[in-house]
């Protein structure tokens, strides 16, 4: 549903995703979907923010009429309609999300700890440059 390719699903890919699951939202119902899970407030989901709509979903933290609670819904699967071959397929995706999930929360905390060793490097930076300025006063 990443019409855009950018990793993220923004707001009109959400809306039309939603659509194409059989659940339309109305935008400031998309708007809620998007904020209860967008941990860096960029306005779109990414991977991680995305498969956190499904462990809100098993931890019962999903409001009842909440349109990522019907999302979460759509993605369960019923053995008795799809088969044994059907729900094992099902699991093997959902393995395999866990397993890049767990490689996608590696990766930011390797980004953050980054960019915490790139503020002190500014911080330090910013006093050695005070401290020159300082001696031209």
């Amino acid at each position: 549903y990443d019409a855009g390719r950018d990793g993220f699903i923004d707001l009109m890919e959400l809306k039309l995703m939603m659509e194409k699951l059989g659940a339309p939202q109305t935008h400031l119902g998309l708007k809620n979907m998007i904020k209860e899970v967008d941990e860096d407030f960029d306005s779109k989901l990414s991977f991680r923010e995305f498969l956190l709509i499904f462990r809100k979903a098993a931890a019962g933290e999903l409001q009842e009429d909440s349109g990522l609670c019907v999302l979460a819904r759509l993605s369960e699967i019923d053995v008795s309609s799809e088969g044994v071959k059907g729900a094992k397929s099902f699991f093997e995706a959902k393995v395999q999300a866990i397993n890049v999930s767990s490689r996608f929360e590696e990766e930011i905390k390797a980004e953050q700890e980054e960019r915490k060793k790139q503020a002190e490097e500014m911080k330090q930076r910013k006093a050695a440059f005070k401290e020159l300025q300082s001696t031209f006063k």
